[in-house]
């Protein structure tokens, strides 16, 4: 069922979708081919062939159902976030039990939109996830917005994916970017507050990832919370995360 785009430009985002509906499914794919700054690279209806595709391919963006014939698409999840820890994952499904949202966080999904939301616009989800944020519907963001606000930790989940706990501490420049990421910045965002480049943000990125043992924006937050690192819900504001990050420098 791969169904790759033959007249996207180089730069164009690719994504991948896995949907067993075959409606939801060509209503995903057309809406990601009606955006010139996407391309579709395939399309697959279970777990199976959708992890065959990782094994040689990577894309950009992974939309993923949960509930699929062979299988949870929480297999794909974790699959690509470890084959493919740059790839942006979004969870586009009717599931919103906690475990469910908090298993596919943990896993390395960065966006959870519901089927049902009103004017669910596929395209401004990929591209928002792709510049750094987190689109999710409002009950799923309520419910995670209260997950760390109350301080308590994921429920468990099949991910294999455990944190370190000897890890080492982060610096005072990784702290306070990760606390400007939590509050909601992308790394655009975050680039042009402490006047550095894209990359550089994403190479102090990639050395929380290492530090706090995981694999995606959302799961650096709830362990990174976990252990009272970030100031989310203190007297903290992200003025001062910034300010906090300049007065780092290369620390």
């Amino acid at each position: 069922m791969q169904d790759p785009s033959s007249t996207a430009t180089s730069d164009s985002v690719g994504v991948l979708i896995v949907e067993d509906d075959a409606v939801t499914r060509k209503m995903l794919c057309l809406a990601v081919e009606s955006e010139p700054a996407l391309r579709l690279l395939a399309h697959f209806d279970g777990v199976k062939p959708a992890l065959m595709w990782l094994e040689g391919n990577k894309a950009d963006v992974l939309i993923t159902d949960l509930g699929l014939p062979d299988g949870s698409g929480l297999e794909i999840i974790q699959a690509c976030a470890q084959r493919h820890p740059a790839t942006d994952i979004m969870v586009v499904t009717v599931s919103s039990d906690e475990a469910s949202v908090l298993a596919c966080i943990e896993a390395g999904a960065s966006g959870y939109v519901l089927k049902n939301a009103r004017r669910l616009d596929i395209a401004r989800a990929v591209l928002d996830l792709r510049a750094g944020g987190a689109p999710m519907s409002p009950a799923i963001a309520r419910m995670v917005l209260a997950k760390v606000r109350d301080g308590n930790q994921p429920a468990p989940s099949k991910s294999p994916i455990q944190p370190a706990p000897s890890a080492a501490a982060l610096t005072k420049r990784e702290a306070a970017i990760l606390d400007l990421i939590a509050k909601g910045d992308s790394y655009g965002e975050v680039a042009k507050v402490l006047s550095v480049s894209v990359g550089t943000i994403q190479t102090h990125i990639k050395n929380i990832y290492g530090k706090l043992a995981v694999h995606s924006r959302g799961e650096a937050v709830f362990e990174a919370h976990r252990r009272g690192l970030l100031q989310i819900g203190q007297a903290g504001s992200s003025g001062q995360a910034a300010h906090a990050a300049r007065r780092a420098g290369t620390d």
